[in-house]
């Protein structure tokens, strides 16, 4: 019987899953302006979930998990999106640096993610990560 991982599950229900662990653990620190700013400068208004944060590490311990060691930079891009001019064309646009780089301090801070030796974030090892924060159970 093949095993089954994180690439055979809906994404979707993964990193919902994901973000209620994270948020009952209680050992993510959100900062405090995280309720009052944009995710990019693309963007017009704030996210209206007040659980954002949340989510947005959960999505990002996912895409660690696919394409790692990942920076900053790169997690700007796959969160970019486009950004409207009015009547000139649009073009693509990073999101903001600032909730992806403490979207990764507060990843760092709960262990887990650490740093890389050639730069960038990659996930915690298994064991260490369950030692840490226990087992992650998703059901349907």
């Amino acid at each position: 019987m093949p095993g089954v991982t994180v690439k055979n599950i809906d994404q979707h229900a993964v990193t919902k899953a994901v973000a209620v662990f994270l948020k009952k653990t209680g050992k993510l620190k959100v900062p405090d302006q995280m309720d009052i700013i944009k995710t990019a400068k693309f963007k017009e208004l704030a996210p209206y979930d007040p659980d954002w944060f949340y989510v947005r590490c959960a999505s990002i311990l996912r895409h660690l998990y696919h394409r790692s060691p990942a920076g900053v930079g790169s997690i700007t891009k796959i969160y970019g999106g486009r950004k409207r001019n009015g009547v000139h064309p649009s073009h693509f646009c990073r999101a903001a640096d600032g909730a992806a780089r403490k979207a990764l301090q507060a990843l760092e801070h709960a262990r887990l993610v650490e740093k890389h030796p050639e730069g960038g974030q990659i996930v915690v090892k298994q064991r260490d990560a369950a030692k840490q924060t226990g087992p992650l159970v998703i059901s349907k």
